[in-house]
């Protein structure tokens, strides 16, 4: 069945839109909690770059492709690339970096993005890892529409087969 990966920078509702796809009875995994991710240091020894935890994410996908239900998967780390074969779709949820760094300054659900470093530090991923994630992306979804649009669009992807879909730009 149906493992769709969300992906997309900090701020763009890919826990809002997993929380709205809970409410509608699909199975979703925040790989941001949970233990999904560990801290690998960098080859220069200079701090650490999160990555998926490989034996966790292949457990899950191998347990969801018995299990014949939907599953929704959000996160954006570098590892992720290793595991796009088993998705049938990967979704990258945008907004400009304007909407990001505002939803981000008002949200009370994750402290990340509070501080001056931490802006910046979106700033840049947006300009420099938002253009990879939209090169293997096979879904956009623009996040400034209502969320409620959002999770439809995200539900349709898993009801309906991308062979049985129409084509049009951004599919």
């Amino acid at each position: 069945m149906t493992a769709i990966l969300i992906t997309g920078m900090s701020g763009t509702g890919k826990s809002t839109a997993l929380d709205g796809l809970e409410q509608r009875g699909f199975r979703v995994v925040d790989t941001d909690v949970g233990g999904w991710i560990h801290d690998v240091p960098l080859p220069d020894g200079i701090g650490t770059e999160p990555l998926w935890r490989e034996d966790r994410i292949d457990a899950l996908l191998t347990e969801h492709e018995r299990s014949g239900e939907p599953l929704f998967l959000a996160g954006t780390v570098l590892n992720q690339v290793d595991f796009s074969p088993r998705f049938d779709e990967i979704v990258l949820l945008s907004a400009p970096l304007e909407v990001m760094l505002e939803r981000i300054a008002s949200r009370d659900t994750n402290p990340f993005g509070k501080t001056a470093e931490e802006r910046a530090r979106i700033e840049a991923d947006t300009a420099e890892v938002e253009p990879l994630l939209r090169s293997s992306a096979t879904v956009e979804i623009d996040t400034r529409k209502p969320i409620a649009e959002v999770v439809d669009q995200l539900e349709a992807l898993a009801r309906t087969p991308r062979s049985k879909r129409p084509r049009t730009p951004g599919n």
